[in-house]
């Protein structure tokens, strides 16, 4: 079905799909990076379980109204999706303190949130991935008002959603970062949803079961993303 590889970036590559031109294939990769590509390795198998997490999690965003790319599963590190055109503009959402909350701005590593914060990233690699404001995303034009606004209330609607979904597997949501992009006029979420994009700690012991262990040379990388899959499946 490929036909020409679209883009690759540090987890993912795009395929174009022979005689379809609205629909991409999205291949997960063994590849890993932490702070903006300084640190690089492969996780064994993480294309494969990050496959069958995002899978699982869109299937389920899906199921409740909310707008995304996934189209379905067609092999063990590849999914089908609709083509979009991404907005550069990444949003984490997050409900408790953690990263960059503790270490720019002095929040205690674990203080649950009064409420969610919502945060702006420009999606460049050049520029190192910055935090900028609404203003920003309005005179670089990267995003109009009223689309900005969609992004904002889709994210709330996800998180409420996501953290419900991971609650019930024994799971903290603490936060995670979404892409959105435009499909036919419409907004609709994209990318992936995985323990690359998302901090989750277990409820009960606080066991962080994400990228942050491969960040932080915690061990058990590979143990902690089969056991994200186990539990959602």
């Amino acid at each position: 079905m490929k036909d020409s590889l679209i883009y690759e970036g540090k987890a993912k590559r795009i395929f174009s799909i022979k005689g379809d031109n609205d629909n991409y294939i999205q291949e997960f990769k063994d590849d890993a990076t932490a702070f903006n590509g300084i640190k690089k390795d492969s996780i064994k198998n993480k294309g494969i379980r990050n496959t069958s997490i995002s899978t699982a999690i869109f299937t389920f965003l899906n199921n409740k109204g909310i707008p995304t790319h996934f189209l379905g599963k067609i092999s063990e590190n590849e999914m089908l999706v609709k083509k979009v055109e991404i907005i550069l503009v990444e949003v984490v959402c997050r409900n408790i303190a953690a990263g960059s909350l503790v270490k720019k701005f002095g929040f205690t590593e674990g203080e649950k949130l009064e409420k969610p914060l919502i945060e702006f990233y420009y999606k460049s690699d050049e520029a190192g991935d910055p935090l900028f404001t609404d203003e920003h995303i309005y005179r670089m034009k990267l995003a109009t008002f009223n689309e900005l606004s969609v992004i904002k209330n889709l994210t709330f609607k996800i998180n409420d959603l996501l953290k419900d979904f991971f609650s019930e597997k024994g799971i903290d949501l603490v936060d995670f970062k979404l892409e959105f992009g435009r499909n036919n006029g419409e907004i609709i979420l994209a990318d992936e949803i995985s323990p690359d994009t998302c901090r989750l700690w277990d409820n009960k012991s606080g066991k962080k079961l994400d990228k942050d262990r491969f960040r932080f040379d915690m061990g058990g990388v590979e143990e902690a993303y089969e056991e994200i899959e186990k539990r959602l499946s």
